[in-house]
């Protein structure tokens, strides 16, 4: 069994739509005049909700309270964002003979809500949130000392410039998905092992593993 590591927001949960919208009331809430674009999101070197708000012009001294109110927001909403399609089958697949993990710039709770809602929760070891402290590349860290094997090389698969940073900098092969929140020319600028288009191609170079 191998150790695969995904990110949540924009590589399993198809979050952008509910990034956008709460990142705007945020914004509205705490007085910050500012009309929120995908672009604030999609040219971010470090993609966190707190980078993120300081995109949007959230003062640097509430950044860390623009992170928290979106959280929360995502903690309320009544359905768990969707999963992109074609994931579920591939998750579960992936599941019979790996170990799979989650390491995430988004809330534990959240993410576990998410995973309960699509019958997934059952597929993962353990979800690394925001809410335990580190850097996303000491979490992978901490998750190869806890259940890396010699059966084969670690996988992080991330939608963002920083998330291949993380995985170069814990060494670990990174895979970018072209369906999360960054373009393709930041994403090639991270060097990834491999950018992959669909589900399916996740799911073939997973499984041959090399």
């Amino acid at each position: 069994m191998r150790l695969l590591i995904f990110d949540y927001d924009g590589v399993l949960a198809d979050t952008l739509a509910d990034m956008l919208r709460f990142a705007q009331a945020t914004c509205d809430e705490m007085g910050v005049s500012h009309t929120v674009l995908a672009s604030d999101l999609r040219d971010l070197e470090v993609m966190s909700f707190t980078t993120f708000g300081r995109a949007c012009g959230v003062p640097e001294e509430r950044a860390e309270e623009f992170s928290r109110r979106c959280t929360r927001k995502f903690a309320e909403k009544v359905t768990p964002p969707a999963i992109f399609e074609g994931l579920s089958d591939v998750i579960w697949q992936l599941a019979k003979r790996n170990i799979l993990l989650i390491v995430s710039g988004n809330t534990t709770a959240n993410v576990n809500a998410f995973l309960l809602h699509h019958g997934l929760l059952d597929c993962f070891r353990s979800v690394y949130g925001v809410d335990l402290p580190g850097t996303k590349a000491g979490k992978i860290q901490m998750a190869q000392t806890r259940f890396g094997t010699d059966s084969g090389p670690v996988y992080f698969v991330g939608d963002s410039l920083s998330d291949l940073r993380a995985a170069r900098e814990a060494g670990v092969r990174s895979i970018a998905v072209s369906w999360g929140h960054q373009s393709l020319e930041m994403l090639d600028s991270g060097r990834p092992a491999a950018i992959v288009h669909s589900p399916d191609e996740l799911y073939a170079i997973l499984e041959a593993g090399g």
